[in-house]
């Protein structure tokens, strides 16, 4: 057993890495490329800020404002002055290169610099802008390589993941026969777990060490992303696992894996299973084609599940907390009433969320284990 630990804590450790690493790169390129296409915005004028602050407190935008991403980090608000860590904008414009700039030149997007600001309605919501010399918004979107609340958010949570695994790697390698003690002995379960609970079974004795590296990282990534979102404090509080972009790259790490392994079993039982009845491949290939269209919507539910659960956890605490505004505009005292019932129910949810953090990190890697086991031919 010390053997084996010291194999995935040591000599693999820096495929982990490169892993990581490897996720930061994708998540910086896909994080700011959704939205493209015309807008018709313009420029929001002092008068409709009026009435929008005359219309009082608005729930949907205050629960939207968290979960979406932002070109800053907000860290607090202090009557009416809004602390924040700005967060570099790089972009790309067609007509005139690159921008690099710091996002406080938007003053939280009510300013424009450089000919860019950040939309405040239309199509292209919370997106950098560009406007031509007489002010108007071009039609073209600039290419946008920013680093975001949520690519920040990674490069924390890596850092966290290699201050902590780097130090316990190397304490295995000096010693592999010591007990573990500290932090190691707390997290040497989790790996323990993970090897002999997720990878052993679900891709087979002869192959599972080969994917141990993307297994743990992939738990421990999403795993620590999820904890992080519930501690609403600076440098921790970012829906990371609830953005489409995130799970989005996970995903695709493990549509990648799956497909340039699978062995020849693997495609066989996709284009010309040999259990299926010929009448149901000639001359309509129904089950072959839903077997390849299942390739895409795998990973695909990866995605959304992940997304989904974890958004879910912060949009519905949010909703209880909008609930002390709402009977608060109406009534003071129905307000004071319900922020008993809202904070009691906030706890409980939160304690919830603990456990979907587990169970969250737990169903991708499994998953992905699963997807493994059957491109080697493991699992049928």
């Amino acid at each position: 057993m010390g053997t084996d630990k010291t194999d995935f804590m040591s000599g693999r450790y820096k495929y982990t890495i490169t892993v990581a690493l490897a996720l930061v790169i994708i998540v910086c390129f896909q994080s700011n490329s959704f939205s493209s296409g015309n807008t018709d915005l313009q420029a929001t004028d002092s008068s409709s800020e009026e009435e929008q602050e005359e219309e009082g407190f608005n729930p949907g935008e205050m629960i939207m404002d968290h979960v979406v991403d932002h070109y800053s980090w907000h860290i607090v608000t202090i009557g009416d002055t809004e602390v924040s860590l700005p967060l570099p904008v790089i972009l790309y414009s067609e007509d005139r290169g690159f921008f690099c700039f710091w996002s406080s030149h938007f003053d939280h997007g009510h300013e424009t610099y450089k000919r860019f600001r950040i939309a405040q309605e239309g199509a292209n919501k919370g997106n950098i802008v560009e406007l031509d010399e007489q002010g108007n918004v071009e039609e073209d979107l600039p290419l946008d390589f920013s680093i975001t609340k949520t690519i920040a958010a990674v490069f924390v949570s890596i850092f966290i993941l290699l201050g902590i695994f780097l130090p316990i790697a190397r304490r295995y390698k000096r010693q592999p026969n010591r007990a573990p003690k500290g932090l190691q002995s707390l997290l040497e379960p989790l790996i323990l777990f993970v090897r002999d609970e997720i990878a052993r079974p679900s891709i087979g004795e002869k192959h599972y060490e080969k994917y141990m590296p993307f297994l743990l990282t992939v738990f421990f990534f999403i795993l620590l992303n999820n904890l992080l979102g519930l501690i609403p404090i600076f440098p921790a509080g970012a829906n990371t696992t609830g953005q489409l972009t995130v799970t989005m790259a996970l995903a695709l790490f493990t549509f990648i894996i799956t497909q340039l392994n699978g062995k020849r079993e693997y495609w066989q039982e996709i284009f010309n299973p040999p259990t299926v009845p010929w009448w149901l491949k000639f001359p309509l290939p129904l089950i072959p084609l839903i077997e390849f269209v299942g390739i895409f919507t795998k990973p695909f539910t990866l995605m959304i599940r992940l997304m989904a659960n974890i958004s879910a956890g912060h949009i519905v605490p949010l909703a209880f907390f909008a609930l002390i505004f709402i009977f608060g505009d109406m009534n003071p005292i129905a307000g004071y009433g319900i922020s008993v019932f809202s904070l009691a129910f906030t706890v409980f949810l939160t304690l919830l969320d603990l456990l979907v953090a587990f169970i969250q990190a737990y169903v991708f890697t499994i998953l992905s284990a699963l997807y493994f086991g059957m491109a080697v031919g493991e699992i049928k």
